[in-house]
């Protein structure tokens, strides 16, 4: 358990320093966040389709493809129906507290699941959790950059943003710390973690930066799947 706690606690404090790079005005490249972004979705959906789907399905059969189904159309209700302004990178317009308040509920729901992938990676062995880990770690600094910016943009000043960001690290916390201790994340949060994850990576991070164009983007993206082979045979995962 005080494995997962450290690796909980790393994965909540990306969010927080995604945060940090906005708030601070540290200058950063466009490119490297779009590089960044493609790279995260190559390695997050390898994780979902190689480790996480086929271990779920194992587990729960039949059922356990049903939650991923459900956690998959729950990430993109909440993100994409209810709170509908919602992508990675910096917000450049202003937009309504409405807006800025239902993007953090979809993150929020997102994140805590972050958690419970972390959680339940762990549960099948240690190597896989740290590809999970690796995984969510990411996209948490954009993640945390976004939500920050979005609330800027909203008006909402500099300590609201940075405490959006920090509420989506607690949120990852409590699907950590739950998932041992709430019988249907104990039993469900392979399929859960899926879905959720698959939904990141194939919906979130891949339209974000195929419609850029290029050669650059498409080579990252197959370099998060490389990477992710390369690390899992070094782990023995």
């Amino acid at each position: 358990m005080v494995d997962k706690l450290v690796y909980g606690l790393v994965a909540a404090g990306a969010n927080l320093a995604g945060a940090g790079v906005l708030l601070g005005r540290a200058k950063w490249s466009n490119v490297a966040l779009d590089v960044m972004l493609a790279f995260a979705a190559g390695f997050m959906i390898s994780v979902a389709v190689i480790d996480l789907l086929p271990e779920a399905l194992a587990r729960g059969g039949h059922s356990a493809a049903v939650v991923a189904l459900a956690g998959y159309l729950a990430v993109h209700m909440t993100q994409h129906v209810i709170g509908t302004h919602f992508h990675f990178g910096e917000e450049t317009h202003h937009v309504s507290h409405a807006v800025s308040v239902a993007a953090l509920g979809g993150l929020l729901l997102h994140t805590f699941v972050d958690g419970v992938a972390v959680a339940s990676g762990f549960d099948i062995s240690g190597a896989v959790g740290a590809l999970v880990f690796t995984a969510v770690v990411l996209h948490k600094v954009p993640e945390g950059l976004a939500i920050s910016s979005l609330f800027l943009a909203a008006g909402q000043g500099r300590r609201r943003a940075f405490l959006a960001a920090a509420a989506l690290g607690v949120a990852t916390m409590a699907g950590l710390l739950l998932t041992d201790r709430v019988g249907v994340l104990r039993d469900h949060g392979l399929a859960l973690s899926a879905g959720v994850t698959l939904y990141v990576g194939m919906s979130n991070l891949v339209p974000e930066f195929r419609a850029r164009g290029g050669w650059r983007l498409p080579l990252a993206f197959l370099g998060g799947t490389s990477v992710y082979f390369v690390v899992r045979a070094l782990t023995g995962a």
